[in-house]
């Protein structure tokens, strides 16, 4: 008693120490509950299932989920999961979110650019690029050869901004072109076929 009236500074300095550690220890002590210091889930992986079935299976393993993104992919079942941020075999904390990537429920479509009056080696290209696999070429007569005439999806002609599912045929009308050589050819063969027509036909008697 009589050493904190001899050294009351001291005291109140030393009570400040104290109480200072015991509230920094509350702190931490805090800090590893919220955070959930030293536990870790390895993230479990989710692909190919439905959404549904990814929640309940992260929920299994005290994850959440949220769907960010969805694509179209033909051969997977529709609203499928295909990807997964963090990927399977990741240790986190529990209560991490994870990302889910989805097969897209209906078939993507596309907004036809103009294909028209272009080449065809062009409009191939550009609807490769734009995704479309199935694409045919259908020759017609014309004048201008391997130009874009027409665009057809289920024989309906098509322009550019129609929207068209990416699995759609595609035929490309293309014209046929016309050979100034072989016309040429043509020509001069049936002009020789006339020349030898009136050469061989007999001359008729004057009476």
């Amino acid at each position: 008693m009589n050493f904190f009236k001899r050294y009351p500074l001291t005291c109140n300095l030393l009570a400040m120490f104290i109480v200072g550690i015991l509230l920094v220890s509350l702190v931490m002590w805090s800090l590893k509950i919220l955070t959930a210091h030293g536990q870790v889930q390895e993230v479990p992986d989710v692909r190919t299932l439905s959404v549904a079935e990814a929640q309940a299976k992260l929920k299994e393993y005290n994850l959440l989920t949220e769907v960010v993104d969805s694509v179209y992919n033909h051969s997977g079942s529709r609203g499928s999961v295909v990807e997964q941020v963090p990927p399977a075999g990741n240790r986190v904390k529990p209560g991490r979110t994870v990302y889910l990537t989805i097969n897209a429920y209906e078939t993507q479509k596309i907004t036809l650019p103009e294909l028209i009056g272009t080449s065809v080696r062009q409009a191939r290209a550009t609807l490769q690029t734009l995704g479309f696999t199935d694409i045919r070429e259908v020759r017609v007569p014309s004048d201008y050869r391997d130009l874009v005439l027409s665009v057809k999806s289920m024989g309906v002609p098509l322009r550019a901004g129609s929207i068209v599912p990416l699995n759609t045929t595609m035929v490309i009308e293309v014209g046929e072109g016309f050979d100034i050589y072989e016309a040429l050819d043509d020509s001069i063969e049936a002009l020789d076929e006339s020349e030898w027509i009136e050469e061989i036909e007999p001359e008729s008697d004057d009476e």
